[in-house]
């Protein structure tokens, strides 16, 4: 099996990672045609299938993780990707287009199977079982070395990208915050010196959950574990956690500027944020940005908004100083929920930015707007 059959295997078109046979799927279909500016869904398979053949040159990629089993209580982060990709389509249509142009390849979604997280956590026959579900035409040999939860088959697809395109910026959309370690986990065997940026009102340093050990309370202890620790990962926002700062940095070895820091001297603590990564001697950064590191008058449509947090001008400052600074990795956009918007206009409000770190975060990996 080819690197390229096997992420047509992995990977349905942008928006259809979300399984959905009857209720919903006619306004997923209309969706997909949207963004692919496609008039069938015989041309959005085409078109899907074009761009996972320009992966191999291209500058930058984004895949889609439309999973919401590893978040709290709230659920509905797995409609983002498709959402904050309509919202771009709907408000600049000819950005996908321009973006291929510039490098910028959209490989579409991960087809998720709404009820799995992560392979590790399943057992064998249910392995066995989801491959027969969602591999039905591939060899039983074949299908036995292929991931069937989100996380695992999102891990396989980046590698199988940076494998045949080892510089490529990967910008991933979620997602509860899960989906973030694939992305860390995949780009730490090519780029091994990377640190992590990470926007967010949680530490997510939990070793475990519950007894879970990937999920959105624990994603960034395992990344940190697995830069080695040492100031690799910086974290910026933070102020709903049931630990101080001096906790987590001495048990950690993580770097942190809370939110109230940032708000209170924004211009130090980006210096700050950018100092901490040049010290802890990385070569790239992966930006990580949780929608609610943002402060809630601005994203509320997510599962866990908070108040006092981020301004929006000063998280896009901090991910072009990073690019600048540093060089970016890759990047995501990560726990918008749209239909968890608290105010009237939230989830328009929540969407408008994401758009707007989406942009930015291409931006940043482009070295120049699209």
């Amino acid at each position: 099996m080819t690197p390229l059959e096997e992420l047509a295997l992995l990977l349905r078109p942008a928006g259809g990672g979300v399984y959905l046979v009857s209720s919903g799927r006619a306004e997923q279909q209309a969706a997909e045609r949207l963004l692919y500016r496609a008039k069938s869904g015989a041309e959005v398979l085409s078109r899907f299938r074009e761009r996972l053949r320009k992966a191999r040159g291209a500058r930058a990629v984004i895949l889609g993780v439309p999973s919401d089993a590893g978040a709290g209580y709230l659920r509905g982060a797995n409609q983002g990707p498709l959402a904050i990709r309509r919202q771009l389509a709907l408000s600049d249509p000819g950005f996908f287009d321009r973006a291929e142009e510039a490098g910028l390849v959209d490989l579409g979604d991960v087809f998720t199977v709404p009820q799995l997280l992560h392979d590790e956590m399943l057992s064998e026959e249910q392995k066995t079982a989801s491959r027969r579900a969602l591999y039905p035409e591939v060899r039983a040999e074949e299908a036995a070395r292929l991931p069937v939860s989100p996380l695992s088959m999102a891990e396989r697809a980046l590698d199988l990208v940076l494998q045949e395109n080892p510089r490529v910026v990967p910008i991933l959309l979620g997602g509860d915050h899960s989906a973030a370690w694939p992305a860390v986990a995949a780009l730490h065997r090519v780029r091994p010196r990377m640190g992590i940026l990470q926007v967010d009102a949680h530490t997510d340093l939990l070793a475990e959950r519950l007894g879970v050990k990937y999920c959105f309370g624990t994603w960034s202890f395992h990344a940190n574990e697995l830069l080695g620790r040492g100031g690799r990962l910086v974290q910026v926002g933070v102020r709903a956690s049931g630990r101080d700062r001096g906790h987590w940095e001495r048990t950690t070895g993580v770097r942190q500027i809370w939110a109230s820091e940032a708000r209170a001297d924004p211009p130090g603590s980006l210096d700050r944020a950018l100092s901490a990564l040049r010290e802890a001697g990385v070569d790239s950064v992966y930006f990580t940005n949780d929608i609610d590191g943002t402060d809630e008058t601005f994203a509320d449509a997510t599962g866990t908004p908070e108040p006092a947090g981020l301004h929006p001008d000063f998280v896009v400052e901090l991910l072009r100083r990073a690019g600048r600074e540093v060089g970016l990795a890759g990047g995501d956009v990560m726990e918008v929920a749209p239909a968890l918007g608290r105010t009237p206009g939230g989830a328009e409000r929540t969407l408008d930015l994401a758009v707007r770190y989406l942009r930015e975060t291409a931006a940043a990996a482009l070295g120049a707007p699209v």
